[in-house]
């Protein structure tokens, strides 16, 4: 008989915590391609001249992306869990969620057009 899920203390719940995190950078093929995107836009603040402020943005941004990622994961692993057949509800929970992924990305394009493009055009013209 299988013993109920139990938290055990702080110390296991971050551990887990850090396990979640790297099986989801291991597995997800989104995760890397939002690393990618990351660093390319980490980058790119480290190559123009950003304010302090639109740095926290583009971290919060960064992060915001990252967190809709993993939760969009959680979702379909537990739908997954639930039932492997075909499923409207289950359909339905997971299209909601990749649509908060895609709105967080399409998001973060926006963030980066008007952090970098002025700047971009800025470098270019002068």
């Amino acid at each position: 008989m299988h013993k109920p899920f139990q938290n055990h203390g702080h110390h296991i719940s971050f551990k887990a915590a850090v396990e979640g995190l790297f099986f989801a950078f291991k597995t997800e093929i989104n995760m890397k391609l939002i690393v990618l995107f990351a660093l390319l836009a980490i980058l790119l603040s480290l190559s123009l001249p950003i304010s302090y402020s639109e740095w926290l943005v583009i971290f919060l941004t960064i992060m915001i992306v990252f967190v809709a990622e993993m939760i969009n994961s959680s979702i379909e692993a537990v739908c997954d869990l639930i039932t492997r057949d075909w499923n409207e509800n289950v359909k339905i929970a997971k299209d909601v969620a990749a649509g908060t992924v895609l709105l967080a990305s399409f998001f973060a394009l926006l963030i980066g057009l008007v952090i970098f493009l002025p700047k971009i055009i800025n470098l270019l013209i002068t």
